[in-house]
């Protein structure tokens, strides 16, 4: 599998990503100048959007300003782990530990 940081060629087939609009929702485990980025996870009911997805290491949702995507990579500031976007077979976005 390519890098999509590395790819040359820009893919052309793909359909522009989803823009969003984050809001400040209380999380106050980051500076105050990127806790838009993060949510607390509310559990197994909890229904995440195309631009979240939930850390595997600490169960804080990640949340993005473009829809996320396979092969994306996010940061997760609690725990300081970088993360990498995968499709489950459920169909569903999940995040899996890079370092």
């Amino acid at each position: 599998m390519l890098d999509p940081a590395v790819r040359d060629e820009v893919p052309t087939d793909e359909e522009p990503r989803q823009r969003f609009i984050l809001e400040e929702t209380g999380f106050d485990e980051v500076p105050k100048k990127y806790r838009r980025f993060y949510r607390k996870w509310k559990g197994p009911g909890d229904v995440l959007a195309p631009n979240e997805v939930i850390c595997p290491v600490c169960k804080v949702v990640i949340r993005s300003t473009r829809e996320l995507r396979p092969g994306d990579r996010v940061y997760c500031m609690p725990c300081m782990s970088r993360l990498v976007v995968v499709r489950t077979e459920a169909g569903t976005l999940e995040a899996h530990v890079a370092y």
